[in-house]
C-alpha cells in the first residue's frame, strides 16, 4: 500500500515526546514490510537552520507554502516538509514559545499542516503519487480527515489518538480565521461546546480510529479518561481499536547502545552494574552497588504522576534507595523537585531538561523504573526499561497495564512477571508498590527472574506494524462501503 503518514514531530528530526518515537519507528517498520510509506511534517526553523532541503512544490495553505523534500535519517523513506516561515520558523518548541506558553496561532499553524497533507493526499502538487491511506496523528493533523471528507476519490483515513487530553481546542474566532467550510461548524462535525476541536475532526471523519494501547481504547470511552469525547468515541466504537506501540530496538538495545558505559544483554546482565556506577557519578549520588537505584524519566506534569512522587518523597527518602530524575515541564513541580534534591542530595538527584543520551544511560544504570502516571495512553519508557533489565513500577492504567506483567504470586509461579502494578493514584498505593519492589530486590534469584522475563519480551515495531496494516485494510473497506452508499443514494 501507499501510505502518507502525517505528524507534527518525528524522531530523530524533532521530538517532544512519544509521538516522535512512533512517527520515526512505525514508518520504518511499514517500509520493512514492503509498503510505500512517506511522511509529512512541519519544516521547523531548527531543522532548516542545519539542513538545506530542496523545494518540490509551492502551494497555498492559508499562507504561501513550500513543500520541501528529504529522507528520514538512516532510511530511504521520503519526508515532505511543510515550510511556512511565518508559522514554523520561530524560536521555541513545536507548540510553545520560549516561555512555555502555547503559540497563540496554533490553530492556524496546524490547520496549514492538515491542508498540505490533503494536497499531497489528493496528488495536487505534481508528485505523481497518491496514497491509499492518509494516517493522521493527534490533534495537530485532526483537520485533515475533515477536509478530505468533501473530496471525491479521497484516500482512506486513519486517525491515531496518542493522548486524548491534548485536543487542539480553539475559540470560534479562530475557526472563522481558518477559512474552511462553514458546514464543519456543527455538533456532528468540529464544533465542541462553542469551540472548534481539531481532535474531534479526526474522530468524526476518519474511516478508522486507534489508540496506542488496547486498554486506553477502552478507557477513553468512559468519562474518567474521555475528556468530554467519551460519548462520541463510544458511538464510534465499531471503528476504534487499540494497538500497543512498538519499540525501535536499533535505538534502544543495551547490547549495542553507544550511550552506555558498558554494553550487555540478558546473558551478561551483571555487566549492567558499570552503568549504575556511571549514573551515580553523573548525578552526584554516593557510589554504592548494593543500594537500589530508581529512575524516573518524563514530562514533569501531574499527568505523569510527579505530584504523587513529591507527596511520597518523605517516605521514599527514608528508604534504603536512590532516585535519579530526568525531565522538564511544569515550573512549579520542577522547582519543588529541585528544592527536594538539595535537601535530600544523598539519595535524590535531578536533571532538568531532556537529554537523550543521558536517558539511555539512566535506563541502563537504574535497577527500577518508576512510572506513576495518572493515565498513560501507551508509555514507552516502561517498555525500554524491561529490555534494559530495569524492573518497572507502574500505575495500572492504559499501556502501562498492557505492557507490564505484575509480580503476583500467580505470575511469578508461571514465570511471566516483569514488574509491579499499583491500582490507585495515591501515595499509599505508590508506597506499597515500591515496598514490594524493594523486597524483591533483596531476593537476588527473584530479581534476576524479573529482569530475564522483561528482557525476553518482544515489543518490536514489526508486530505492531502488521496490526496497523490490518487497520489500513479495514479503513479501505470502510471507505469503499461509504462511497458505495453515496452512489446508491445518488441513484
Amino acid at each position: 500500500m501507499k501510505i502518507l503518514f502525517a505528524s507534527s514531530e518525528v524522531y530523530p528530526l524533532i521530538k517532544t515526546g512519544g509521538l516522535a518515537d512512533v512517527s520515526g519507528g512505525l514508518p520504518r517498520a511499514l517500509k520493512a514490510l514492503g509498503h510505500d510509506v512517506r511522511i509529512i511534517m512541519p519544516a521547523y526553523g531548527s531543522l532548516l537552520a542545519t539542513n538545506a532541503f530542496p523545494v518540490l512544490a509551492q502551494i497555498q495553505c492559508g499562507a504561501p507554502t513550500w513543500i520541501l523534500g528529504s529522507f528520514l535519517p538512516r532510511s530511504d523513506i521520503p519526508v515532505y516538509f511543510v515550510d511556512i516561515p511565518h508559522f514554523f520558523s520561530r524560536l521555541g518548541g513545536p507548540y510553545q514559545d520560549p516561555r512555555g506558553h502555547d503559540w497563540i496561532d496554533n490553530g492556524e499553524r496546524f490547520c496549514s499542516l492538515s491542508r498540505a497533507a490533503v494536497e499531497i493526499a489528493m496528488d495536487r502538487i505534481q508528485l505523481d503519487w497518491k496514497p491509499d491511506i492518509l494516517h493522521c496523528n493527534d490533534w495537530q493533523t485532526g483537520l485533515a480527515p475533515a477536509l478530505l471528507s468533501s473530496e471525491k476519490d479521497a484516500p482512506a483515513t486513519v486517525f491515531t489518538i496518542h493522548n486524548l487530553a491534548y485536543q487542539g481546542v480553539f475559540d470560534k474566532p479562530t475557526f472563522d480565521r481558518l477559512n474552511i467550510s462553514r458546514q464543519l461548524w456543527a455538533p456532528n462535525a468540529l464544533e465542541f461546546y462553542g469551540n472548534v476541536s481539531f481532535i474531534k475532526g479526526g474522530i468524526v471523519f476518519a474511516d478508522m480510529i486507534n489508540t496506542v494501547s488496547p486498554r486506553y481504547a477502552t478507557e477513553i470511552c468512559e468519562s474518567t479518561f474521555g475528556y468530554g469525547l467519551d460519548g462520541l468515541l463510544k458511538d464510534r466504537g465499531d471503528r476504534l481499536v487499540g494497538i500497543l506501540n512498538g519499540v525501535d530496538y536499533s535505538e534502544w538495545n543495551p547490547s549495542q547502545d553507544p550511550n552506555l558505559t558498558q554494553n550487555y544483554d540478558r546473558h551478561t546482565v551483571a555487566l549492567k552494574a558499570a552503568n549504575k556506577r556511571a549514573v551515580q557519578e553523573r548525578f552526584g549520588l554516593p557510589i554504592d552497588a548494593s543500594i537500589p537505584l530508581i529512575a524516573v524519566i518524563g514530562r514533569i506534569v501531574e499527568q505523569k504522576g510527579f505530584d504523587l512522587i513529591l507527596d511520597a518523597l518523605e517516605w521514599l527518602t527514608a528508604q534504603p534507595l536512590q532516585m535519579a530524575i530526568i525531565g522538564a515541564g511544569d515550573k512549579k513541580l520542577e522547582q519543588a523537585l529541585a528544592d527536594a534534591a538539595v535537601i535530600h542530595r544523598n539519595c535524590l538527584a535531578l536533571h532538568l531538561g531532556y537529554d537523550e543520551p543521558l536517558a539511555h544511560l539512566l535506563e541502563a544504570g537504574a535497577d527500577i523504573f518508576l512510572m506513576p502516571s495518572r493515565f498513560e495512553p501507551c508509555g514507552l519508557n516502561q517498555i525500554y526499561s524491561q529490555h534494559y533489565g530495569t524492573v518497572p513500577i507502574v500505575h495500572c492504567v492504559g499501556g502501562l497495564a498492557d505492557s507490564v506483567i505484575d509480580a503476583t504470586p500467580e505470575n511469578l509461579a508461571s514465570d511471566t512477571a516483569t514488574g509491579f502494578h499499583f491500582h490507585e493514584p495515591t501515595v499509599n498505593a505508590l508506597h506499597h508498590a515500591v515496598w514490594r519492589a524493594l523486597v524483591a530486590y533483596n531476593e537476588p534469584a527473584l530479581w534476576q527472574q524479573l529482569q530475564q522475563n522483561g528482557m525476553q519480551r518482544d515489543f518490536s515495531w514489526e508486530q505492531a506494524a502488521q496490526e496497523y496494516v490490518r487497520l489500513y485494510h479495514s479503513a479501505l473497506h470502510v471507505r469503499d462501503e461509504r462511497l458505495l452508499a453515496v452512489l446508491e443514494n445518488s441513484e
